[in-house]
């Protein structure tokens, strides 16, 4: 049965409008866990959310003239133009007891109408300095956080690898998102083409969905795998909601992606205490530490030597992927959790709604 709390108790709301699961619909499955937990007294509201999550019903927006007990208003916390655009609709014209937070995870110039709908808001977040740099509004700087105990290293790799039908004895290198030209997918597999021949103790792990317009694209790529005799060694394991389980598996992740957001991938990998090799886009460099107490390589995007080399110095050096991997817990553990997410974001409500 769905979670339907009610709404006099409901002080935060994160709209969810978007059906299909994208980076955004993660965030708010992770997050609003938290905050409940945490006390924040959080629902959501739209398609697209598992039902264990507080969800209210449209018919409540109707109640939304009445803020909750103790507050002059509500927080409506928009990710989308689109849930901006709904915010603004219920305060501005139906006067509605809200106030507008939008989080921003864009690492483009915005075309007028999204700096339109921005510069209406009551309070404005930015996931990372590099997003911060394309407002032009005054904002708050939190980085997406993870849980880390969903996220943590193994008791037993080898029991982890068995658990999901693996080789306890093989090594295993992964790629894990939506696969797509955007993601960097093809790279990774004519990397690893080039990369395994030559190391037959490792193999390589594709996770993730290719969505209708670009199911030609991952096709394209399992052709490849096969014509190169690899169809056994490079794997395509498909969308996985115990995605933990599987980053459990890995010996190291590789981020290869063209463009991004933000990009919570590395971090999940890190977290699992799996080193990583990322390109340098999104946030990926404000979340990766390099040179003395490395967590990881960056290498420039869209460069198929690059992710190789790098790929090849950590799968070559088992020393240095351990040191990686454990250096890699450390850092999430201590600056990158999701409570400390969680609690930032309080921070900025209550500002909001204090000022």
């Amino acid at each position: 049965m769905p979670n339907r709390p009610d709404i006099r108790d409901v002080e935060v709301i994160a709209p969810n409008f978007k059906r299909r699961l994208s980076g955004v619909t993660s965030t708010i499955i992770q997050l609003v866990p938290v905050q409940n937990k945490l006390g924040q007294k959080v629902a959501t509201l739209g398609p697209g959310l598992p039902d264990t999550l507080p969800k209210l019903r449209w018919r409540d927006l109707l109640s939304l003239w009445t803020p909750p007990p103790g507050r002059k208003a509500r927080i409506w916390h928009a990710r989308r133009n689109v849930e901006m655009l709904a915010g603004l609709v219920m305060r501005d014209l139906l006067r509605m007891k809200l106030k507008l937070v939008f989080t921003s995870a864009s690492q483009r110039r915005h075309t007028g109408w999204t700096k339109c709908l921005i510069s209406r808001m009551d309070a404005v977040i930015a996931t990372s300095a590099k997003t911060a740099s394309y407002l032009e509004v005054p904002c708050t700087v939190i980085m997406h956080g993870i849980d880390t105990e969903r996220f943590s290293p193994p008791a037993d790799k080898a029991a982890a690898k068995a658990a999901l039908g693996l080789d306890p004895a093989r090594k295993y290198v992964g790629c894990f998102g939506r696969i797509r030209h955007q993601k960097g997918t093809d790279l990774f597999v004519d990397a690893m083409i080039a990369l395994l021949p030559e190391r037959p103790d490792w193999s390589a792990i594709i996770a993730g969905r290719a969505t209708a317009k670009h199911v030609e694209f991952e096709a394209e790529l399992k052709e490849k795998v096969r014509d190169a005799g690899l169809d056994k060694r490079i794997l395509f394991v498909g969308e996985h909601t115990n995605i933990h389980e599987w980053y459990r598996t890995l010996d190291l992740f590789v981020a290869p992606q063209r463009w991004e957001g933000f990009g919570l991938t590395p971090l999940e990998a890190m977290a699992t205490g799996v080193p990583v090799v990322a390109t340098d886009v999104g946030a990926f460099s404000e979340l990766i530490v390099t040179g003395e107490g490395e967590t990881g390589l960056l290498i420039p995007a869209d460069s198929l030597s690059s992710i190789a080399q790098a790929a090849a110095s950590l799968m070559n050096d088992t020393a240095r992927r351990n040191a990686v991997g454990s250096q890699g817990r450390r850092h999430i553990a201590s600056r990158f959790t999701i409570e400390n997410e969680a609690r930032r974001v309080a921070a900025v409500y209550r500002r909001t709604l204090e000022a």
